[in-house]
Parts: structure tokens; C-alpha cells; sequence
């Protein structure tokens, strides 16, 4: 059992290419307009400058990401010919990497570094936004909400890069020296 567990362990830090920055907005007001922008600073224990989620300081949710992949999935499933990040009001859209393989990682973005704390799932105006369906159309598409370890800031074209936790890579040098010995 503990050798299964072990492999599993493995794998979830195991990614097969970075992801990449594609789009980046601002949720300047409850309910308003999402301001596009090409950069954004983050910081410790609130999330983006200039996004009206970054106030508690104690949230789990300071940035929320979503998969440019999954806004295909979702339009796909509408019948529509796309879904704009700005429709499903998400700080971040990344592509090439698996989002929810994030959860509970360490990650760097630019010079940022943020940790994956669980799913975004979608709220009610999803429905409103992209019409009847919209709600079932984005669950299990929604993204992962994130907690910043780092402040930095964040641009269009970054790179999203798991990072190994010191425990990775104790573990992993004890892998290669039982392999290699």
C-alpha cells in the first residue's frame, strides 16, 4: 500500500510542460466590468491590486485562474463559438498545463509564487452571463482559486511553473539514489 501511495505522490508533482499566461483581468467592482490588462501585481494575503476580492486578507480565494482550454470545453457545451475570459470574471487564463493538478502546489508566475487551495466553482451568474446552461457548463470547468506565498507581478506571456516543495525534493533525491545505486 505504501509503495501505491508513494507513486501517486510522485505524479502529482509530475507535469508534462509549463503553463503560460494568456489573459489577465481586473474585477474592479461587485458585478462590474472586468478591466483587461497585461500585467498585475499580487501580493500576501490578498490577491491583485485593483481587484475588489483583494480585501479580506484572509481568503483562500485572493486569485482565480481558469484553463483556456476549459473556456473551449465550455463553449462547446453551449453550442457557442466561445466563451470570453471576461465572461466567467476569473483573474487569470493559463494554457498548457492541467490547473487542478495545481491544487495544493506551489507554483511561480513571473516573480510570483502562489499555491493552488482548491477548485473555483461557478456562482448563479454564470447563467445570467452565458445564457440557460451556463451554470452546468462551467462546473467542473470553473479553474482553482490561488493564495499568494510571494508577492511579484504577473504578465501576459509568463510562464506558470510548478515549483518542488523542499519535501519534493528530499523525496525525490532518495528515489534517484535507490535507482541509480
Amino acid at each position: 500500500m505504501e509503495s501505491s501511495l508513494k507513486i501517486i505522490r510522485d505524479l502529482k508533482v509530475e507535469h508534462f510542460q509549463n503553463g503560460r499566461v494568456e489573459w489577465i483581468g481586473l474585477c474592479t467592482a461587485r458585478r462590474g466590468v472586468v478591466e483587461i490588462v497585461t500585467e498585475a501585481r499580487v501580493e500576501v494575503g490578498t490577491g491583485l491590486t485593483g481587484d475588489h476580492h483583494a480585501t479580506s486578507g484572509k481568503s483562500e480565494r485572493q486569485v482565480t485562474m481558469i484553463q483556456q482550454e476549459h473556456l473551449a470545453a465550455a463553449a462547446a457545451i453551449l453550442g457557442r463559438d466561445e466563451v470570453r475570459p471576461e465572461d466567467v470574471r476569473r483573474n487569470l487564463v493559463v494554457s498548457g498545463i492541467s490547473l487542478i493538478a495545481l491544487k495544493d502546489q506551489t507554483f511561480q508566475i513571473g516573480d510570483a509564487v502562489l499555491q493552488g487551495t482548491g477548485p473555483c466553482v461557478p456562482c448563479s451568474r454564470m447563467s445570467e452571463i452565458l445564457g440557460p446552461g451556463g451554470y452546468n457548463a462551467m462546473r467542473g470547468h470553473g479553474g482553482i482559486t490561488v493564495r499568494v506565498l510571494e508577492a511579484g507581478t504577473i504578465r501576459l506571456g509568463d510562464e506558470v511553473v510548478p515549483v518542488p516543495t523542499p519535501a519534493d525534493n528530499a523525496e525525490e533525491a532518495t528515489r534517484q539514489k535507490k535507482l541509480f545505486s
